[in-house]
This record gives structure tokens, C-alpha cells and sequence, in this order.
């Protein structure tokens, strides 16, 4: 039995129970309006994108709610603000996701987040000159690395691979001062815009990512630079061996960034994620508009992606909001 087919199980048995609960016409179109803040990611980034394109899409829908998105760091800070109820609504990778509800590193404890929809796939990136050193992970240590903005999951994953290659040194939220291996890479805090002059400028060799195919910066780039982007998917197994399903086998495919071939990489789900208060009705309101507007959303994150319900259910360890559940049984029949 797939993950995907145990969740799907997991949700409708959870919905039994969870839509005996829900009163009789529960909706967002009665009374006020419900405004809600949804921690997005930098402004320019895609998670903002999608959060731009939701707030205009619940804005069109006729439903009584609003959505108000908030620029953050990303992933962990995203979850660190859903949990400590400055916002509503966030997006996060699944991975990140998973380490919160489980209360593990970076983490102090389980963090209060419950999931409305697996949207759509992160793609890692890992990306250097052509003409430059590196063409293999193992060829990082001891080189400048741009390995993601502070509190951002492209900032964990790309942790995460460079110890699974032996090339991590102390995690960057351990306390200072730890002593980095030589062998480690050397790993510079960096969001997308200032990783991608970094590397342009030769100041670091190699640059991660996690996002959509293409991501507009790295395609701009690559018209820039020739670019030479290194497979990860010999990594996928030892990082689902210690972190679980999360992490899955993607193909970057010929033809974005001006690849003539796929390369094997590492995907990661991303979660729109809520708060348990988050009224039932209002949460199954928000995906009715998710799902009918799903074009719209992704169009400015990732190409050729779609939103079906039993791809959005699979959210692994981070249970379902009440209202998501009512909703996708609603799908089921």
C-alpha cells in the first residue's frame, strides 16, 4: 500500500468521526468577514506569489473571508509564527512541516499546525558554473556554498544533503561557537536573490535551492551563465531512511534552464497549513477556492503542476484541519 493510499484511508476514517462534529450549514458566507493571516515566505519568492495570488482569489469568490499575506523568512519561521498564533494560515515544506508537529530540530517542541493541502512539489536545485571546480557533491567541502536564507526550508534540505555527503558541519541552529570540519562545506546563509548574485560573482561555488521548475531567477541566470546542475537523487534514499517519505525522487526535466538532458534530484512537498481554531467552515471554504483557482495559484510557482484532492490529502505525519476533511469527503462522495 502506497503513502499516498494510507493517508487517503487515515482521512476518511478520521472524517467519520470529524464531520459528526460539524454543525449544519457551518460556512464562511454567514456573518463577518474572517480575515486571516497567512505567513507567505520574501517578498519576490514564490510562496509570496502563491499567498498573492490566494489573497486574490478568496477576494473574487464571494466567500466572507480575507486573506492577508505576511512576508517571512519561510518554512521555520512560518511554522514558529502558526504555532505562536501571530498568523493563521502558512505555507511550509513538508519536511519542515513534519520536524514541527513532531517537535524535532530546529524545534523545541510539537508545534500547534494542522494541514488544509499538499499544493504542489519542490525540486532541489543544486546548481554551479559550468566552467567552475565542482561536479559533484563531494567536490563542496571545504568551498563556499550558498545554502539558503535563515529560517527557510531550502536552508534545511540543503543541511541535510551536505551531511548525508559528509560534508555538514554543526546545524546553524547550534550554539555558537562549534568547531566546522575541513571536510564541511562552507555554508553561506543566503535567500535566492542574493545567493543568485553570489554566484554570478564567483563568490560561491555552488547555489541550492527549493522550489518550482523553472524558477524565474535561475532561469534568468541560466541565460546569463552556463550552468551545470548536480544530481541528487543518489541522496533520496538515505534522507527517507532518516526523516521518512517526505522526501521523494524527482526529474528536473531536459529543456528548463537549457538542460539537454533530466537530472535526478530530490523533491519535497509543500503544505498550506492552519491553525486547529480555524473555524471548519472557513477552512472548507478556503480549499473549495483553492481548488477551483488551482491554475491561478500555481501559475507564477511551478510549471505543469496540478491540485487533485487525492494528491493534496498526503501530508504524511501533519494531520488534517477538521474542514479539510469535510471538504475532501465532500470530493469522495
Amino acid at each position: 500500500m502506497t503513502s499516498a493510499e494510507v493517508t487517503r484511508r487515515r482521512v476518511m476514517g478520521f472524517g467519520l468521526g470529524a464531520l459528526a462534529g460539524l454543525p449544519a450549514g457551518c460556512s464562511g458566507d454567514s456573518g463577518p468577514v474572517r480575515r486571516l493571516r497567512l505567513a507567505t515566505g520574501p517578498e519576490g519568492g514564490p510562496y509570496n506569489a502563491f499567498g498573492q495570488a490566494l489573497a486574490r482569489a478568496v477576494a473574487a469568490s464571494g466567500h466572507r473571508i480575507e486573506i492577508v499575506p505576511v512576508s517571512t523568512a519561510a518554512s521555520v519561521d512560518n511554522l514558529r509564527k502558526l504555532d505562536e498564533g501571530s498568523v493563521e494560515l502558512a505555507l511550509a515544506m513538508a519536511d519542515v512541516a513534519e520536524d514541527a508537529v513532531l517537535g524535532r530540530e530546529p524545534f523545541l517542541r510539537p508545534a500547534a499546525a494542522t494541514a488544509l493541502a499538499r499544493v504542489y512539489v519542490n525540486y532541489t536545485h543544486l546548481l554551479v558554473p559550468a566552467d567552475g571546480p565542482v561536479n559533484s557533491v563531494t567536490d563542496l567541502a571545504g568551498r563556499p556554498v550558498a545554502a539558503g536564507a535563515a529560517g527557510s526550508g531550502v536552508q534545511v534540505v540543503a543541511e541535510r544533503v551536505l551531511r548525508a555527503a559528509g560534508l555538514g558541519g554543526a546545524p546553524a541552529t547550534a550554539p555558537a561557537p562549534v568547531p566546522v570540519p575541513a571536510s564541511a562545506a562552507d555554508e553561506r546563509q543566503l535567500g535566492l536573490a542574493a545567493s543568485v548574485t553570489a554566484l554570478r560573482e564567483r563568490s560561491v561555488d555552488a547555489l541550492f535551492w527549493s522550489g518550482g521548475v523553472p524558477t524565474p531567477a535561475l532561469a534568468d541566470l541560466a541565460r546569463e551563465l552556463t550552468l551545470r546542475f548536480l544530481p541528487l537523487d543518489a541522496h533520496v534514499g538515505p534522507l527517507r531512511d532518516r526523516y521518512g517519505p517526505v522526501y521523494t525522487a524527482v526529474t528536473l526535466p531536459a529543456g528548463v534552464y537549457g538542460l539537454t538532458e533530466p537530472v535526478g534530484t530530490i523533491g519535497v512537498g509543500n503544505y498550506l497549513l492552519a491553525r486547529a481554531d480555524v473555524p471548519q467552515g472557513v477552512a472548507r471554504d478556503l480549499l473549495q477556492v483553492v481548488f477551483d483557482r488551482w491554475r491561478d495559484l500555481l501559475r507564477e510557482v511551478t510549471a505543469g503542476a496540478r491540485l487533485e484532492p487525492r494528491f493534496a490529502i498526503s501530508t504524511g505525519e501533519v494531520r488534517l484541519h477538521p474542514g479539510a476533511v469535510a471538504y475532501y469527503r465532500s470530493v469522495y462522495g
